[in-house]
């Protein structure tokens, strides 16, 4: 049986797994550090300075969070100005005198001690941060982007949970700390032994000056962010999802204790539900986007953390229990719509957040790749304390925690409606993967021939109105497609026509001065080095045969010489957006889910173009299968 390359390959090769391994065992150590200190302060009576146990566990998570403030702009500046697997290098050796000094800390039950270290980690993680996505680009191909993306992200939560976990059962192990000191020891030497396997990652702009004032290099990053759009609206789109992480890992404790009148297993329980669905959710993004950065995947991540946030609240019996172990709290059959709310909120979490990430990726400019992702640090850390004052300032005021949660998911459905009508892209992308993925199975061949970068014209045969759709969903790049202006005006692919910045164009007898405008706006696109797509046939067939090419497509290479890539749809013959009975979009569906394909043959020189010989070749790719 032959093997269909997938995400899981990635761990095959050098050029991911140790990336991989050292961000797990880096996010395990935090978390294993963090729990384990919080352990002592809770349960084992451990003091600093006198401030009661509350106070110390909210300095602890503050003291992590501070570096991300302080060194996140500095952090991006290296990362551009010296070999990222370098940096990784340097940041694991500091982490093994960190956990050194760890082990002193826990050997005397010092608090200051142990709180520094956690103040450590936190500026091992701000540095290290900027470096584990940037590199991710210069070690994968622009296909694996989003799987790669898609195992970090579950390697982080499985790593979180794991050290959460372990936190709590190493610290109580043996009164002389032994088994903590050991283990967080022997995660750093891994994390270093993985680190030392990185392949070198050149440095993006080694002429870069440092900056050391951290203050106007911060609002410098933050600035330059900015400059792009879609990079800027993503970053926050992150930090959004912060925002509500933020209050769910704040809450949950209180939650499971006091309205489910759970244990610390229970606790435990659902964190590991919503950690392994942010996991499942993030694998399942390469699926579900064939392999490309699919934005479309944003509005359905955020429209799943609203639906299953508020049907939460409804899930949320109305008082606690008895205390119940995790084992209890399983065999009460009524928890269990609960428990799938949280393993789907983390589902859902996966496929917003990971697009978002390889949209930052893909779309920075190289050499300000890491400074963009400090700026989402800053971001990220300004966010969840934002979080932690809004959820400080509910909980003041009486608001119960199931309400608090409540209150989170129906901002997050203004948040994201807020966010999409700056942005239509991405709710055009998410109509466009919708309706191409419920209503066909679309198999692609070929689609490599289409140049990563540069100006190309594509050249497809017409068959029914989705044709422009199916195009838009199967090619990793933005396309500028030349249709109809009938087809343009369409209700609802009209609004995806015009966010896609379609050329509507006339026939001549029709409008001349609309097709002169058209041909303009196609040659200042090829100038601008963007694809181009036209249906040269100029209407949808009537008896499912390619009707003859018209020569436009000649005039658009006379004028703009670039190669272009004859493609063909197979299958769309007989759908319900086509016309094989009668007029498209009026006779009743007759299949769903139907299975098509969309081929492309290698792109041809403009000196080879012509009109006829495209048919030809467009007739021979797409074969008997109309």
């Amino acid at each position: 049986m032959s093997h269909h390359p997938n995400q899981f390959d990635l761990f095959r090769t050098r050029r991911f797994l140790p990336l991989f391994i050292t961000q797990f065992f880096g996010a395990f150590n935090d978390n294993l550090l963090k729990n384990a200190v919080i352990v002592l302060i809770n349960f084992h009576g451990m003091k600093m300075l006198g401030l009661a146990p509350e106070l110390m566990i909210q300095l602890a998570a503050a003291l992590f969070i501070l570096p991300f403030f302080l060194f996140s702009a500095t952090a991006g500046q290296l990362c551009e100005k010296y070999d990222k697997a370098a940096i990784a290098r340097l940041v694991k050796q500091a982490e093994i005198a960190i956990m050194l000094l760890a082990a002193l800390g826990f050997w005397r039950h010092d608090g200051v001690i142990l709180m520094s270290t956690i103040f450590l980690m936190g500026v091992h993680s701000t540095l290290f941060g900027p470096l584990k996505f940037s590199v991710l680009p210069q070690y994968l191909r622009p296909g694996e982007l989003v799987g790669g993306n898609g195992l970090i992200e579950m390697g982080t939560f499985v790593s979180i949970i794991l050290g959460q976990v372990a936190g709590t059962v190493l610290v109580n192990a043996d009164d002389s700390r032994i088994s903590i000191v050991l283990a967080l020891l022997g995660c750093a030497l891994a994390g270093l032994a993985a680190a030392r396997a990185m392949p070198p990652a050149a440095p993006t702009a080694a002429a870069l000056p440092i900056d050391w004032n951290f203050a106007r290099q911060t609002w410098g990053i933050v600035r330059h962010a900015k400059q792009s759009r879609p990079v800027w609206l993503s970053l926050l789109g992150i930090s959004w999802f912060w925002f509500l992480g933020a209050i769910y890992l704040s809450k949950l404790p209180t939650y499971a204790s006091d309205v489910l009148g759970g244990d610390a297993t229970v606790y435990t329980l659902l964190m590991t539900l919503f950690s392994l669905g942010v996991g499942t959710g993030s694998m399942l993004c390469e699926k579900l986007s064939g392999r490309k950065v699919e934005l479309g995947l944003v509005p359905f991540g955020s429209l799943g953390l609203c639906l299953f946030g508020i049907d939460l609240y409804f899930a949320t019996p109305p008082q606690a229990a008895a205390t119940l172990d995790w084992l209890a709290f399983i065999a009460d059959a009524g928890n269990w719509r609960l428990m799938a709310d949280f393993a789907l909120i983390g589902v859902f979490g996966g496929f917003y957040i990971v697009p978002l990430y390889a949209l930052v990726q893909s779309r920075s400019a190289p050499e300000f790749r890491s400074r963009a992702i400090a700026a989402n640090n800053i971001l990220n850390s300004l966010f969840m304390v934002v979080s932690a004052a809004f959820a400080a300032v509910l909980a003041a005021g009486g608001v119960s925690i199931p309400t608090v949660l409540l209150i989170a998911a129906l901002l997050n459905l203004v948040v994201a409606a807020y966010i999409y009508s700056l942005l239509p892209e991405f709710l055009m992308r998410f109509v466009i993967w919708l309706l191409t993925h419920t209503l066909y199975r679309v198999r692609h061949h070929g689609l490599e021939q289409i140049p990563e970068h540069g100006p190309c014209v594509l050249v497809c045969n017409h068959v029914s109105f989705m044709d422009a759709l199916i195009l838009a969903g199967a090619v990793r790049r933005p396309i500028r497609f030349v249709m109809d202006h009938h087809i343009f005006r369409t209700p609802l692919l009209g609004f995806v026509f015009r966010t896609a910045r379609a050329i509507p164009i006339a026939p001549a007898k029709e409008d001349p001065h609309a097709k002169a405008r058209a041909f303009d706006e196609v040659a200042a696109a090829l100038a601008a080095g963007e694809v181009v797509c036209i249906f040269p046939e100029g209407k949808l067939t009537h008896d499912g045969e390619i009707s003859l090419f018209k020569l436009g497509i000649e005039e658009i290479v006379a004028r703009t010489p670039v190669p272009v890539v004859p493609m063909a749809l197979c299958g769309m013959w007989g759908s319900f957006f086509s016309r094989r009975y009668g007029k498209a979009m009026l006779s009743w569906p007759r299949r769903f889910w139907s299975r098509i394909a969309l081929k492309a043959a290698p792109a041809l020189a403009a000196s080879e173009v012509s009109a006829a010989a495209l048919q030809q070749t467009v007739s021979e790719l797409r074969g008997d299968w109309r």
